[in-house]
Formats: structure tokens, sequence, C-alpha cells
């Protein structure tokens, strides 16, 4: 790995045999979420999903703090993201023309930000307490529109902690999340809940490679994505995708102590 010095900040580990240049980043520097970057994901195929707030994330200390925390009767937190799903805003009655025929999709956004190939990471420190879990992942806006994941994307998950200190094996998803998902997994590992951690991807055109703290954690080499993807920081309360989509105690526990998740920066940097 290559070190990539970025002034007043912790640098970046870029994978050898490649030159890359900055394309793309956040520091988390100044006194709040840069707007022009990220947006709030409230949404989830096409319902407003009750764990989900525009208030769980702060900006101090050069970092992005993610909170946990009670809201009229939910256990709340935030997801940040670069671009938006098409099938996650709702749909709301419209017409065709003069013509009563429904459009099942809801409003689409124009993205902030979306890459294809190159190398994406991220520094963070996990949250401590059970109850609720953080990612680091990228998505196609247009997942599920077709088979074939060249020309619609996938899901590729960088980092994933269900559990205090684990960080699950990495998963990439193609096909939408019905009938035609398949998916591919790899690595896995626990690490220090008290320290930062770097979380890296290397894409390219065959391949996906992982990375934790600068050492190789995996490689997977379908369902590659040749569409350019959105980048998604997030949290959620454990509990709600079971079928009573109540919280688990643990989130309130977690969400009175106060617990958080930090990210340090994001970056992203292409292939020169």
């Amino acid at each position: 790995m290559k070190k990539y010095e970025v002034k007043n900040h912790a640098p970046s580990y870029l994978p050898d045999g490649y030159e890359f240049e900055l394309d793309w980043s956040d520091e988390f520097d100044g006194n709040e979420l840069d707007t022009s970057k990220w947006d709030y994901r409230l949404c989830m195929m096409g319902k407003r999903h009750p764990s989900w707030t525009d208030k769980g994330v702060k900006v101090e200390n050069g970092c992005a703090v993610f909170s946990i925390f009670e809201e009229d009767g939910e256990v709340v937190c935030s997801q940040l993201q670069t671009g938006y799903n098409f099938m996650d805003e709702p749909v709301k009655e419209t017409k065709c023309g003069s013509a009563y025929l429904q459009w099942p999709i809801g409003k689409l956004r124009e993205n902030k930000y979306t890459w294809k190939y190159g190398y994406f990471e991220c520094r963070c420190r996990l949250q401590k307490m059970k109850g609720w879990w953080s990612a680091f992942w990228m998505q196609s806006p247009i997942i599920g529109a077709s088979l074939d994941p060249k020309l619609t994307g996938s899901e590729v998950d960088i980092m994933e902690s269900f559990s205090p200190g684990n960080v699950l094996h990495h998963n990439v998803f193609t096909g939408g999340y019905g009938q035609d998902l398949v998916s591919a997994k790899v690595g896995g590992e626990d690490v220090d809940v008290n320290e930062f951690h770097t979380f890296g991807l290397l894409w390219t055109e065959n391949e996906y490679v992982f990375y934790v703290d600068g050492k190789e954690d995996g490689r997977v080499d379908k369902y590659v994505s040749a569409t350019p993807e959105f980048l998604l920081i997030s949290t959620e309360t454990l509990g709600y995708r079971k079928e009573d989509h109540r919280p688990m105690s643990e989130a309130f526990e977690a969400a009175k102590a106060g617990d958080n998740f930090l990210v340090d920066h994001v970056r992203v940097f292409k292939f020169k």
C-alpha cells in the first residue's frame, strides 16, 4: 500500500500497482454537514423508514458524529448518501397525461455524486453498544432494473458492523432485492471499537478488492458493476426490519447512553 498524505488529516493507504488522484472527499471540517455533498436517506423501497431521521448527524472536532436517540416514540438514527435509489421515494398518485395510469416509481432526483472504478475509503470508529448498526457502502441508483450488473449495478458493502467490534463479511448484491437477488461475500473480522479503522474498496472492471486497515480482506470477481454508483454512510436501529417493526431493547439502552459512530473522512480516488 502507498501512503497518500492529507494535510492535518489521517493519510490514506492506496493499493499498489495503480496511479490514483483524489476525485472527491469529505474531511468533515467545520461545524455543519456539507449538504452539497450529502443528503439524508429517509425512505426505503417506497416507504418512509420509521427509524431514520435527518437530525442524527453533527459535525464536531473533524468528524461526522452519528447518534442514536428516541424521537416521537421511535429509536432513530441517520443515513447519509451522495445519490438516490430510484425505488426509494414513495409513489404519489399521478396520471399519464389525461389517462388514469399510475406510474409505480416515486419522484426521481439528481444525484450529488456518483463514480465508477477506483479506490473508495472511509476512516471511522464503530459504535460501542448493541442495538444499532453502522455501514459504509455503495449502491447503484438503478439497481435491480435489469439482471445485468454491468448495466444496472450492484450494492457493495465495504463495512458493516451489526454488533460492537464485529465487522461482517463484505457483501456484493445484485438483481435488486426481490426474487432475482443474488450475492457474494468474503472476509470479515473483529476490530477494536475504541480506535479508528480504515475500510477500503478497490473497484476495477474485473473485481472488487476489500481492505481493512491497509490489509487485503478478500476479493469478489463476479457481479461487478460497470455503472456509476453513490456512497452511503449509514446507521440503523436494529429490530425495525423484523415482522413487528419495533426496536430491540438494546436500542433503547444505546440511545439512553448516548452511544455514537464517528466518521473521520470519506475519500474517492480515481485511476489516472
